[in-house]
């Protein structure tokens, strides 16, 4: 596999990866369940209401597919 069919590779699998978190978050949000991230080297807890509406995952589905 050369250089230019890694990179492709790569940044497939970085759309899938991103899609998938924007998924989760989503689901999550949606159904009331808090989420746990890193932020200013301390682990804290979301709520569901403070979790950001991902309103751009069709888009992000889109782009991958180009």
């Amino acid at each position: 596999m050369d250089n230019q069919e890694m990179t492709i590779l790569h940044r497939k699998i970085e759309q899938g990866v991103t899609i998938a978190v924007a998924q989760a978050l989503e689901r999550h949000r949606k159904l009331g369940e808090s989420i746990a991230v890193w932020q200013d080297g301390k682990v804290v807890t979301l709520t569901a209401d403070q979790i950001p509406a991902m309103n751009n995952i069709q888009d992000k589905q889109q782009q991958s597919e180009t």
